[in-house]
């Protein structure tokens, strides 16, 4: 099966490791995985910072640079839901406008064939225990797009708990966001900060070792204000933690 990686812009520009951690877990499930160079910012920034119009060519080019693979495959729910709920937003929109159906024709081979990480491999692989080993006790926090965009529900904690050595713990609140919302944490960061603040009281609370998400830009508001309270507790992306084997462990 030839796919592609889609890496996103905070994961390519902060979180590269994550982005080598899906291809290693992905090859050594037999898939073939293309990194398109061309590809850029899908447009979620732009889109929702009320910048719809200026969102449509990067949604133009996303759909030019991934058309021809069998699947689309990101390491991130916010930027999957943009594809998978937006883009579709974007086509009818421009539709009701009077500019024809032309940007909804252009999305819409793409968007039934996008994927979060975990989506991939429990909907399309068929695989919840990849092969990997965590010798670690983990609590995971399911994002909001994950859990309320894309619907992602169990499949994040069937993967880890298929994980050899891993110690998985419940998280209090776990569905409770951790206050980053990308633009939200810069308009209202007091909020933001206070949200995040019991996200990781929470955390500390289970006495894990990582805390777990499926989106590294959750994981940098929540791993900062980790830092800053010294919890010691690491923020792991779940690509890492589901790439790692006894042969080659990760941190």
């Amino acid at each position: 099966m030839r796919v592609a990686l889609f890496l996103t812009c905070v994961n390519d520009t902060l979180y590269p490791d994550t982005g080598k951690a899906v291809v290693k877990l992905l090859t050594r499930l037999g898939v073939d995985v293309d990194f398109p160079l061309a590809q850029t910012c899908c447009g979620q920034a732009h889109y929702n910072t009320g910048y719809r119009h200026e969102a449509e060519p990067l949604a133009r080019h996303f759909a030019e640079v991934f058309g021809g693979y069998e699947a689309i495959v990101t390491p991130s729910g916010s930027c999957g839901a943009m594809v998978r709920e937006l883009y579709p937003r974007m086509g009818e929109r421009a539709r009701a406008e009077g500019r024809g159906g032309a940007l909804a024709d252009v999305l819409a081979p793409v968007v039934p064939k996008t994927y979060e990480l975990t989506e991939f491999l429990v909907d399309v692989l068929g695989v919840t225990d990849v092969g990997a080993y965590y010798p670690h006790k983990v609590t995971y926090h399911p994002t909001c797009h994950g859990l309320r965009g894309l619907g992602l529900g169990e499949r994040p904690r069937r993967l880890l708990e298929a994980v050899r050595g891993l110690e998985l713990v419940e998280l209090p609140g776990a569905e409770e966001c951790c206050g980053f919302g990308g633009t939200f944490a810069l308009k209202n960061a007091d909020v933001s900060a206070a949200m995040g603040e019991d996200k990781v009281r929470n955390a500390a609370s289970t006495g894990a070792e990582v805390l777990c998400a499926a989106d590294n830009s959750c994981l940098m508001h929540i791993g900062g204000t980790m830092a800053r309270l010294r919890t010691g507790i690491r923020p792991v992306h779940l690509a890492e933690i589901l790439a790692s084997t006894e042969e080659e462990p990760a941190v």
